[in-house]
């Protein structure tokens, strides 16, 4: 009797485990990523017009959503800041943002490849299409290239 108690215990406490980090990690586990339409967006600090604008983003930029409240999106970005944007500033379009001091956007999808300009962190870009660890991009001002995953979020 005692052993089976004790197992019974046992998945009880699995389970409660289970439930508590489901709940803290359910808003990140099952947010939407979305990106910036608009060429210059304004991220307020609540859920409407009346709110302080904190900064503006540009065209492209991916963003986290973490909670929807009727039109507008609190959301995180790359750096791990939040705010407020109404939904019709943003769509699903694929998107990435550099978020290393220095990338090398290139004419291929290789190293070996000629670099056509550096850029560095926190610019965003459309995604074109995908070569294995490589990513096709087109920025807001219609330059393209490719760039390697580990240099964007």
């Amino acid at each position: 009797m005692r052993s089976r108690a004790s197992i019974l215990i046992k998945a009880c406490s699995i389970a409660s485990i289970s439930i508590a980090l489901s709940i803290i990690f359910s808003s990140i586990a099952f947010a939407e990523r979305l990106t910036i339409i608009s060429s210059i967006a304004n991220i307020r600090s609540g859920p409407g017009n009346a709110h302080d604008i904190l900064w503006k983003v540009g065209k492209y930029h991916p963003i986290l959503v973490l909670k929807k409240s009727g039109n507008w999106y609190h959301f995180q970005d790359f750096e791990g800041d939040k705010g407020w944007i109404h939904k019709s500033l943003v769509s699903n379009i694929p998107s990435v943002i550099t978020n290393n001091e220095k990338c090398n956007v290139r004419s291929g999808p290789d190293t070996k490849f000629e670099i056509l300009f550096t850029i560095k962190e926190g610019i965003p870009f459309k995604i074109l299409k995908r070569k294995g660890n490589w990513i096709y991009v087109q920025h807001a001002d219609g330059d393209t290239g490719w760039i390697h995953k580990s240099l964007v979020w």
